[in-house]
């Protein structure tokens, strides 16, 4: 029998991409968001869509007594650090309290499969230049903190319920579905890629927070990981679940990254060599939360999920520039 899969924030940046993928793969998928779909997300007439809150529990346990799930991947949250710091509350109310909520609506009903979308910002500034799983969580900024204790409340439901999990730590998502389907469209836009493109493509300064870290360059190092690697990871992760005994407790965290990092300033060089264009960098002052270089160990993911990601970041602003000009055009026509 085919297995139902909810999707929390299935409509986000990444959680949109992988219900793509798990439509190609032919799981019948519910997908809950708070927000309405956007033009260009037609993939949601192949869903069982559902418009609703994770702060809403009895709308919640409603949807968990009408389906019959065998699996939850979990995007629905906050995820800016610099807006974190500035309204935490709303980010331990919706990151917290949210997957609080999910978790107890998925108990009533013995739902206890869940694929967490955790992040490379609960290990804080770690003191090792490639980052395992057995590095210490030490969160700097709200947002990893946040998520931090949300995969601890899930660990509890394992040693306490005998839930089936996988945080799923990943580092910089970026780039686009490579047939242009979706991609990155916040609003407003904090990450590093768009915001070069948008600088690029009107001609702006683009922004950094900083040129004086302890780095080759002076910029942040991070790790750039395509959305459709993602995507993969999270379907490999469902599948490994869904194979395991139902009475087994489990919890694995697994870090999702390419294991190459690259800093700022060369990110903003590549993106002028693809586009062709150029911009003026403005050196801002440090912001509160930034470590200066993350960048993953993925031994794990290929040890345990048997996957490797196939797209490097030349790709990933391919694909990011296509998006990006779609998008352009969509927002002309309406």
């Amino acid at each position: 029998m085919t297995p139902t899969i909810l999707v929390t924030g299935g409509l986000g940046y990444i959680g949109s991409q992988v219900v793509l993928d798990l439509i190609a793969e032919k799981y019948n998928v519910i997908l809950l968001d708070k927000n309405q779909p956007k033009s260009y997300q037609t993939f949601v007439q192949q869903t069982t869509f559902i418009q609703l809150d994770l702060l809403d529990y009895i709308g919640l346990q409603k949807i968990f007594d009408r389906y019959s799930i065998d699996l939850v991947i979990h995007f629905a949250a906050l995820t800016s650090v610099a807006e974190s710091q500035t309204y935490p509350s709303e980010y331990y109310r919706t990151n917290v309290v949210g997957t609080l909520n999910l978790l107890t609506s998925m108990l009533t009903k013995q739902v206890k499969k869940i694929v967490f979308s955790s992040t490379a910002a609960v290990y804080g500034t770690p003191q090792v230049a490639i980052i395992d799983e057995s590095e210490p969580k030490k969160p700097i900024n709200v947002y990893g903190r946040t998520k931090s204790l949300a995969e601890e409340i899930i660990r509890e439901f394992v040693q306490g319920h005998s839930f089936q999990a996988i945080f799923l730590r990943y580092f910089n998502a970026a780039g686009a579905d490579w047939q242009n389907r979706t991609g990155e469209d916040h609003d407003p836009e904090t990450h590093l890629i768009p915001l070069v493109l948008q600088a690029l493509d009107q001609g702006t300064n683009i922004s950094i927070f900083g040129n004086d870290y302890p780095t080759p360059d002076g910029t942040c190092i991070r790790d750039y990981i395509h959305t459709t690697d993602l995507s993969s990871a999270h379907i490999a992760a469902a599948k490994h679940l869904l194979d395991l005994d139902a009475s087994q407790a489990y919890c694995e965290a697994i870090n999702l990254g390419t294991g190459q990092g690259y800093s700022v300033k060369k990110v903003i060089d590549l993106a002028e060599q693809i586009t062709g264009l150029s911009t003026h960098i403005q050196v801002l002052p440090r912001r509160i939360g930034d470590p200066a270089r993350l960048v993953a160990s993925n031994q794990k993911a290929k040890d345990i999920l048997r996957w490797q990601p196939k797209s490097n970041l030349e790709q990933i602003l391919e694909t990011a520039w296509s998006w990006y000009q779609k998008l352009k055009l969509l927002k002309r026509q309406t």
